[in-house]
C-alpha cells in the first residue's frame, strides 16, 4: 500500500505535467519516511498557522529565513509523527476518536473552559477543531508508545523525590481544606418564583428526611443535580476559595460528619455533610509522592524520547525533497 500510494502521486504528477509543459505543478512529495509520504499540500496545511504568525511579527529582513527554518522544523515534526504512528502500528497501539474527545473534555474541565471558548481560541488562531483533535491524537499516541518503549527503563528512586520534594515545597503548600458531601438541586436559568418556590420544597423534604436519619448517600443518588451524585455526592476535598461563597461559609464553619441547612446559592439549594477536614501547612511528602514520581518520570520520559526519536530516525529511510 505503501508504494501504491508512493506511484499515485507520483503519476498524477506525470499526468499534470503531461498535459502542458507550462502547467504549474500544485502539489508534490516533499519527503518519503519509510515508503509512506508526506506532499507539499499537508506541509502547507501544518505550517500555515505558524506562517501568519511569522509574517506578522518578523522583521522584513529575517523574515525568508525565519520562515524556511520554521517550515523545516514542522516538516520534522510531521517525519517524527509519521514515525511514531508507523511504529505504533507495528505495536497494534491504536487511539480511538472517543479517547480523543475525553482527553479533550478533560483538558477543559482543568483549565475552567468550555468548548465555546476553545472553538473561540482556534478561530483566532486561525485554526481548526480537526486540527487541534489531530494534536491530541498525535500527542496521545506518543504517549502510548513511549510508555511502552521507554517507560519500563525509567526509575525514580527515593533520593530523587526527596531532592525534588524539598527543590519545589512552595508546590506543596496547601491551604486550608474541607472534604464535603453535597446534594444540589440546580435552578433552572430562567425560573420564576414559583419554580423557584417548588424547588425550595423539594430540598427542605429532603433536609427533613435527613434529619430523620435517611442515608445522605441515598437521598444524593437519587436527587442531587450536582458532580459525583452517584458516589452519594462526595466531591473531595475543596481548598478554601474554590467553592461558592454561601457554601464555602457554610462548609468552613461546619464541624466533622455536621450536616447544613438548606443553603441557597445563586446555582440553587444545596445541603452539605463534612466528613473531613484538613488545616493549611506543608503536606507531608507520603501524601505527594505519587504526584513526584510522575513529575520525575515525565521529565525523564522528555529527554529518553529524543534520544529514542533521533535512534529511529537513524534506522529509518527518510529522503527529504524540499
Amino acid at each position: 500500500m505503501k508504494i501504491i500510494k508512493t506511484l499515485l502521486y507520483l503519476t498524477a504528477g506525470a499526468v499534470l505535467l503531461s498535459t502542458s509543459v507550462h502547467a504549474e505543478v500544485v502539489d508534490r512529495i516533499v519527503a518519503i519516511v519509510n515508503g509512506d509520504v508526506i506532499i507539499l499540500s499537508e506541509l502547507n496545511a501544518a505550517f500555515g498557522t505558524l506562517q501568519k504568525r511569522i509574517e506578522a511579527s518578523s522583521r522584513e529582513a529575517d523574515k525568508e529565513k525565519i520562515l524556511a527554518e520554521s517550515r523545516r522544523m514542522v516538516l520534522d515534526r510531521m517525519i517524527d509523527n509519521l514515525l511514531i504512528d508507523q511504529e505504533s502500528k507495528k505495536s497494534g497501539i491504536v487511539i480511538k476518536d472517543e479517547e480523543v474527545m475525553e482527553t479533550i473534555k478533560d483538558i477543559l474541565s482543568r483549565r475552567n473552559m468550555s468548548m465555546d471558548d476553545l472553538l473561540r481560541g482556534l478561530a483566532r488562531e486561525g485554526a481548526s477543531f480537526d486540527t487541534y483533535k489531530k494534536d491530541v491524537k498525535e500527542h496521545l499516541l506518543k504517549m502510548r508508545l513511549l510508555r511502552r518503549e521507554i517507560k519500563s527503563r525509567i526509575t525514580v528512586s527515593e533520593e530523587e523525590i526527596g531532592n525534588y520534594y524539598n527543590k519545589h515545597r512552595q508546590d506543596y503548600e496547601g491551604k486550608e481544606a474541607v472534604r464535603i458531601k453535597q446534594i444540589i438541586i440546580l435552578l433552572p436559568k430562567d425560573h420564576d418564583e414559583s419554580t423557584k418556590k417548588a424547588l425550595r420544597e423539594k430540598i427542605d423534604n429532603i433536609h427533613r428526611q435527613l434529619r430523620k436519619g435517611e442515608s445522605f448517600d441515598l437521598l444524593a443518588a437519587r436527587y442531587s443535580q450536582g458532580p459525583a451524585a452517584h458516589m452519594g455526592g462526595d466531591i473531595g476535598f475543596v481548598e478554601i476559595g474554590l467553592m461558592l461563597p454561601e457554601v464555602e461559609k457554610a462548609a468552613f464553619g461546619l464541624s466533622k460528619d455536621e450536616i447544613s441547612d438548606v443553603i441557597e446559592s445563586p446555582v440553587g439549594f444545596h445541603i452539605i455533610r463534612v466528613i473531613d477536614k484538613r488545616g493549611a501547612g506543608l503536606k507531608p511528602i507520603a501524601t505527594v509522592r505519587d504526584e513526584i514520581i510522575h513529575k520525575i518520570e515525565e521529565q525523564k520520559m522528555d529527554k529518553k524520547y529524543e534520544e529514542w526519536i533521533k535512534e529511529l530516525r537513524n534506522k529509518s529511510h527518510i529522503e527529504i525533497k524540499l
